[in-house]
């Protein structure tokens, strides 16, 4: 009992400790997304797979957003499942996958979103295929081009990282908001 009660304590001043520390490394990774992210977000790979993906998904009504969503977590992690793997196998992902190799660490996992929060690539799988109910997508594609949002610092069970995500709008050549990205920064490497 003393040692689940130790635990405990650990996790909630853990806890404590990494949401108010969101507001002081704000800044931090701020300038990290400015200085290393912003230059590729944009890139054709990402835009053009996100437009493709528009295209297709822009008829989907709510039913059919859920229940992709639904097959996504049903199926997550095996193996041969055509809604996963063509957003695990494509150039798009391995683009992004290219992006975590050279971060050196910071960049803990990478994720892009079509016009309705759907996943389009992503490095790794997420939990969901739909993120539009999601902050990370309410709070950048619907607020306009230079929608930008900071998620919780949380410590990652996998890891064992403090991570925190930084979500994006994703624009086209005009301008025009078509998509979004998330980028889950390892805060240590900040430090």
């Amino acid at each position: 009992m003393k040692k689940q009660t130790f635990w405990l304590a650990m996790t909630l001043a853990t806890t404590t400790a990494t949401a108010g520390a969101a507001q002081d490394m704000q800044p931090k990774m701020a300038q990290f997304v400015t200085e290393h992210v912003m230059d590729w977000a944009t890139d054709p790979i990402i835009v053009d797979a996100i437009i493709a993906q528009n295209a297709i998904s822009g008829s989907y009504d709510q039913a059919k957003i859920n229940e992709l969503d639904t097959l996504w977590m049903a199926q997550s992690g095996m193996a041969g499942i055509p809604l996963i793997d063509d957003v695990l196998q494509n150039p798009t992902s391995d683009f992004l996958r290219q992006r975590i190799a050279t971060a050196g660490g910071t960049i803990a996992e990478i994720f892009v979103m079509d016009a309705r929060g759907l996943n389009v690539a992503a490095a790794e799988a997420t939990s969901d295929y739909w993120q539009g109910d999601e902050e990370k997508f309410s709070e950048t594609y619907p607020k306009g081009p230079n929608a930008i949002h900071f998620g919780e610092v949380e410590l990652d069970g996998s890891s064992g990282e403090v991570q925190a995500q930084v979500s994006m709008s994703i624009v086209d050549t005009t301008g025009a908001v078509v998509g979004a990205m998330t980028v889950g920064i390892n805060l240590a490497s900040l430090m």
